[in-house]
């Protein structure tokens, strides 16, 4: 599913992202401080996600907490780092998180891909 998300991204392909997303997704994103932001809806979501387009070359499959992710990571610094929980064949939570201090500490656990 994640691989999925990543290719209908890149590929602009609207149809395509909303076939993975969950129709009641929610998707949180930590970006530091009091710098929260909750989108609920899979319109929403893809109709965020093209913000995200340019990153999607620089991504790497990682795992969070136990769950599948990719971390964006372009020159090999990461700049954002999302999980994906996956029910029924379907994304139904995105969590990201862009607070660059937070990503600094992180242990992150490169998958082959």
């Amino acid at each position: 599913m994640v691989d999925a998300f990543l290719a209908a991204v890149r590929d602009g392909d609207l149809d395509g992202l909303l076939a993975v997303l969950a129709p009641d997704l929610v998707a949180r994103t930590d970006r530091g401080p009091g710098a929260s932001s909750v989108l609920r809806g899979a319109a929403a979501v893809a109709a965020s996600a093209s913000g995200f387009a340019d990153r999607v070359q620089h991504t790497r499959p990682v795992l969070v907490n136990g769950v599948a992710g990719f971390v964006a990571a372009p020159g090999g610094r990461p700049v954002s780092l999302m999980a994906f929980t996956v029910v029924g064949g379907r994304i139904v939570a995105i969590d990201a998180l862009t607070d660059q201090e937070r990503l600094a500490r992180l242990d992150l656990t490169f998958l082959d891909g």
